[in-house]
């Protein structure tokens, strides 16, 4: 967790647990896709989430679970470079 905190800036990141809903948004269909993440990391209200190798942008809801907008590929330091 140190690096993922020197590579975003963001003292207070932190791992959640894996315990919630993770959807990711349909492109153009208005739909959700669940995910099944083995990582979700949190910076504030943002989070990144890995599914299958592949890490996604999303937001924490009020409720605990994390809608995702898109894939930021499979690179982590990319996708926190993306925050």
């Amino acid at each position: 967790m140190e690096r993922v905190r020197a590579l975003s800036g963001d003292s207070s990141a932190v791992p959640l647990s894996l315990d919630r809903l993770v959807v990711v948004e349909a492109a153009g269909q208005g739909d959700y896709e669940p995910l099944r993440p083995d990582v979700i990391l949190a910076f504030h209200e943002l989070c990144l989430v890995r599914d299958d190798g592949e890490w996604f942008m999303g937001q924490l809801d009020d409720d605990g679970s994390v809608i995702c907008w898109a894939s930021y590929g499979s690179d982590l330091v990319e996708a926190i470079r993306s925050l």
